[in-house]
C-alpha cells in the first residue's frame, strides 16, 4: 500500500496525464502519485488543443499541475494557421512554465524536416519573449537540432533568465558529445523508465557523466514504463523507481536522488 505520510520529495517534470490512457482512473493515477511522494507533475503539450485542456488542469489544482506549452513536431504538418497566435496568448497563463513539447523528429515521417524546423524556429524565439525554458523532444535529428539550440542560446543576451537555464532535452539519445555541449551552455536532461533497462546502458553512462544538477526525473506516461512495470502502461507514481536507478549510479539513496532533482526541476522552470 501506498504511504500516505510519505513526503513530498519527487516530481515527473514529463507525463502525458491528460491523454485518454488515465481516463478511467485519472483521479486514481493522481491520488497514487501523491502517494508515492511526488510534490507536482509538468503536463507538456503536444498543440494547442492539449494545451488547453492541460491548462484546465492547471486552474484546478495549480499546487500540483503544470504546464508546458507548444506543438510537438510530428504535429507541425497540419498545424493550424493561427497557431502562433493561440500559443502567444497560452504562454503567459498562469500555470504555464515552459515552451514545449517542441523539437525535431526524423524517426516518424509525418512532418518533413523544413516544415518542422518553420514551426520549431518560431517558439524558440517565443520561449525568449516569455523568459520560459524549453521542453525539447528530438529523435535521430541531433544533427540538425543540435545546431540549432547552441546557435539560439548563444543569441540570448548574457543578462537573459534563460541564459543559464534554457531547457531540458526530454528522453535524450544523442551523442554524449552533443551532451556535453548542451549540459556546459546550461541545458537539463530528463531521465526515465529507460534508465531501469537491462540495455539502458547508454542512459545510465549519460546519467553517469551529467553533473547532478543537471538531471531531472520523468515518466513519459503513459509511455517508457520502468522495469518492473515494462510493456504496461507508465504512470507519475514510478518516478521513485526511477530515481532509485539513478541513485544506483550515483552512490546515493532514492530520497535523495529526488530532493536533488526536484531542486533542479524548481530552479530550471522556476517554480517555488
Amino acid at each position: 500500500m501506498s504511504d500516505k505520510n510519505k513526503p513530498a520529495i519527487y516530481c515527473d517534470t514529463h507525463c502525458h496525464l491528460d491523454m485518454s490512457a488515465f481516463k478511467e482512473d485519472f483521479d486514481a493515477a493522481v491520488q497514487r502519485a501523491e502517494d508515492a511522494g511526488l510534490e507536482f507533475v509538468i503536463i507538456p503539450a503536444l498543440d494547442c488543443t492539449t494545451a488547453q485542456n492541460a491548462l484546465g488542469l492547471a486552474r484546478q489544482r495549480p499546487d500540483f499541475f503544470h504546464i508546458a506549452v507548444g506543438i510537438h513536431p510530428t504535429n507541425t504538418a497540419e498545424v493550424d494557421p493561427s497557431w502562433l497566435n493561440q500559443l502567444t496568448s497560452l504562454a503567459p497563463q498562469p500555470g504555464v512554465v515552459a515552451i514545449g513539447e517542441i523539437g525535431l523528429d526524423y524517426y516518424w515521417d509525418y512532418a518533413t524536416p523544413d516544415q518542422q524546423k518553420s514551426v520549431l524556429l518560431p517558439q524558440l524565439e517565443l520561449a525568449g519573449e516569455f523568459n520560459l525554458p524549453l521542453v525539447i523532444h528530438n529523435r535521430d535529428a541531433e544533427d540538425d537540432l543540435g545546431p540549432i539550440l547552441l546557435k539560439w542560446q548563444a543569441s540570448l543576451p548574457a543578462a537573459h533568465p534563460l541564459k543559464t537555464r534554457p531547457g531540458v532535452m526530454h528522453s535524450y539519445t544523442g551523442p554524449q558529445e552533443l551532451a556535453q555541449e548542451l549540459a556546459e551552455v546550461g541545458f537539463y536532461f530528463g531521465i526515465g523508465g529507460p534508465v531501469t533497462y537491462k540495455n539502458g546502458k547508454d542512459k545510465q553512462a549519460l546519467v553517469a557523466m551529467l553533473p547532478h544538477d543537471k538531471i531531472l526525473l520523468e515518466t513519459d506516461s503513459p509511455y517508457l514504463p520502468p522495469h518492473p512495470h515494462r510493456g504496461k502502461r507508465n504512470e507519475p507514481a514510478y518516478i521513485p523507481l526511477i530515481a532509485a536507478k539513478v541513485g544506483e549510479i550515483w552512490g546515493m539513496s532514492a530520497e535523495e536522488v529526488g530532493r536533488i532533482t526536484t531542486a533542479n526541476a524548481k530552479r530550471l522552470f522556476d517554480i517555488p
